[in-house]
């Protein structure tokens, strides 16, 4: 199972990467099945219009669909 866990640890980092996010303080860990979401994340320099609620929203719409994740756990702040 651990090793199931980083793989999908490892393909839900990317999809976050693929956002127009800052998600450098953000830890995203992938626990049985359980994705937990932890830190801060804000809007990048080069694109300051993003609205960081709706980033939300799409990233966890996104991980809901990734087959072998249960739930998900959202401990984000958001800084503008």
């Amino acid at each position: 199972m651990a090793l199931e866990d980083a793989r999908m640890t490892r393909n839900i980092q990317r999809e976050v990467s693929r956002r127009y996010i800052d998600a450098t303080r953000l830890d995203v860990r992938v626990i049985h099945g359980v994705c937990y979401f932890r830190g801060s994340i804000s809007a990048l320099r080069t694109h300051p219009e993003v609205n960081l609620e709706h980033e939300s929203e799409i990233i966890r719409k996104i991980i809901h669909q990734h087959s072998g994740i249960k739930s998900v756990v959202w401990d984000v702040r958001m800084n503008n």
